[in-house]
């Protein structure tokens, strides 16, 4: 397996949650695209046709990745276009006298901000649910909220910052009994483990290249046969009318090569392997550091690939200055050299110390075992491990 050049001579990568490297077979994928397959795949001239079927098959292996046998997937430049055509869509497609949406507390901001646009310009009510200690919705909490004005629940499938997994099928399913639209960023969760939009009963979601290793400014929309949106841009009917603009082909093909790689990696036990990596990551910080390592979210139902821990004693941001040779990432903002404890485990109940003190490391295709054991020295040393 081909190491991107990005990473040849960098630091410990421990970020992926952030952003995945692309992987060569990816760029190898669309490279022809930005060169003799230039054409406008809706042409029908000998230039068009190689992107045309191009565009189609990237299509399918998406929908392959994700279950997706009937259904549309439509191509978008980013999460949050996906995101935002899925709420607004939904939203302003709906036959309903001032429409009520469910969404969560942690949801990723193109959700909230969609949500917080859509009640400011179209009167639409919106209901944050919370969530407990671990960082997940109660279904319980879900079918208390509904009214009879409920068209759309939205629900991430993981959370980027813990790696918590939702009970997305139950969640549809308590949804679809109220008659609504049930949509899943699930962003951090495609590629990562297996999901399957049938098995999950999902009528919309959002999958993102650059968290799957393809480029960034691809990502696409699943979208139910038969669901009606709105278009969030107008012009000349690509995307089944739900997308107008000359479609991007290379970065369609680097998300559907992607996708290909994805299922491959899933079905060989790849995502086990990054288990037993963050696993090995856990057990040795706990071992060096002990009684001063806390688990942020839940134990078992997490992306297999996340590991949020708080280190007493020590900063996040501190730690993560001490350590040049790591890149990873806290949960905590930054304004104007101002730290703010995590939205996404204030939320879950922790107190601003133990926020404060979070560091998140996530694994990846090619994180290794000694990049583990280097990562566990480096950060044992910058916390001044008392072994």
């Amino acid at each position: 397996m081909t190491v991107p050049s990005g990473l040849a001579e960098g630091p410990i990568y421990l970020d992926y949650n952030a952003t995945t490297p692309i992987d060569p077979a990816v760029v190898e994928a669309m490279l022809p695209y930005l060169t003799g397959g230039f054409g406008n795949p809706s042409s029908d001239h000998h230039y068009g046709v190689a992107p045309g079927a191009a565009l189609e098959h990237a299509r399918g292996q998406v929908a392959a990745l994700v279950g997706a046998r009937d259904g549309r997937i439509v191509f978008t430049g980013s999460g949050s276009e996906a995101d935002n055509l899925a709420l607004r869509g939904v939203v302003l497609a709906a036959e309903t006298d001032r429409p009520h949406v469910i969404t969560q507390t942690i949801e990723h901001p193109a959700v909230l901000q969609a949500c917080q646009a859509l009640r400011r310009h179209h009167g639409v009510e919106v209901t944050y649910l919370p969530v407990d200690a671990d960082g997940v919705v109660d279904p319980a909490a879900l079918a208390a909220a509904f009214t009879d004005r409920t068209v759309l629940v939205s629900i991430m499938a993981a959370n980027n910052e813990t790696g918590a997994l939702q009970p997305i099928a139950e969640l549809a399913r308590v949804t679809h009994e109220h008659g609504a639209v049930f949509h899943c960023d699930a962003a951090q969760a495609v590629g990562k483990i297996p999901l399957d939009v049938t098995d999950l009963d999902v009528d919309l979601l959002t999958v993102v290249g650059h968290k799957m290793y393809a480029p960034k400014g691809i990502a696409a929309l699943y979208v139910r046969p038969g669901l009606t949106l709105e278009p969030l841009v107008y012009g000349g009917g690509q995307e089944h009318g739900l997308r107008a603009g000359t479609e991007n082909v290379a970065f369609a093909v680097a998300l559907g090569t992607a996708a290909k790689l994805a299922s491959a990696d899933l079905a060989a036990g790849g995502h086990r392997r990054v288990q037993d990596l963050r696993d090995r990551l856990h057990d040795q910080l706990t071992k060096r550091l002990p009684g001063r390592v806390l688990l942020n979210g839940p134990a078992a139902a997490r992306l297999p690939n996340t590991l949020n821990i708080s280190i007493r004693g020590v900063t996040g941001h501190s730690l993560l200055a001490a350590m040049p040779g790591i890149a990873a990432s806290t949960g905590s903002a930054c304004h104007a050299g101002n730290h703010q404890p995590s939205p996404v485990l204030t939320a879950m109940g922790l107190d601003t110390d133990r926020s404060m003190s979070a560091l998140r490391l996530s694994l990846g295709r090619w994180s290794t075992p000694a990049d583990v054991d280097r990562a566990t020295d480096l950060i044992t040393t910058a916390t001044g491990s008392r072994d």
